[in-house]
C-alpha cells in the first residue's frame, strides 16, 4: 500500500481521510463542490489538505457555507 501525501491527495482519498479524522461524513461530491466554489487544488487536480483546511476556515470566518 502506498503512503498518502497530504500535500497532493486525490479527492476520493481526501474524502476518506477527512471522514475518518473528522467523525462526520465527507464525500467526494462535497469536496468537488468546494472546489467549484474556489477551494484550492494542485495543477493535477489533487488536494493539499493543509491548503484546503485553511480555505475552509477562511470561508467559515467570512460566513460562507
Amino acid at each position: 500500500m502506498s503512503r498518502l501525501n497530504p500535500a497532493a491527495m486525490p479527492v476520493a482519498d481526501a474524502a476518506r481521510v477527512l471522514t475518518r479524522l473528522g467523525g462526520k461524513p465527507v464525500t467526494e461530491a462535497m469536496i468537488r463542490a468546494d472546489i467549484d466554489e474556489g477551494a484550492p487544488v494542485n495543477a493535477d487536480g489533487s488536494v493539499n489538505l493543509v491548503h484546503y483546511a485553511a480555505w475552509l476556515v477562511k470561508e467559515m470566518s467570512a460566513g460562507g457555507d
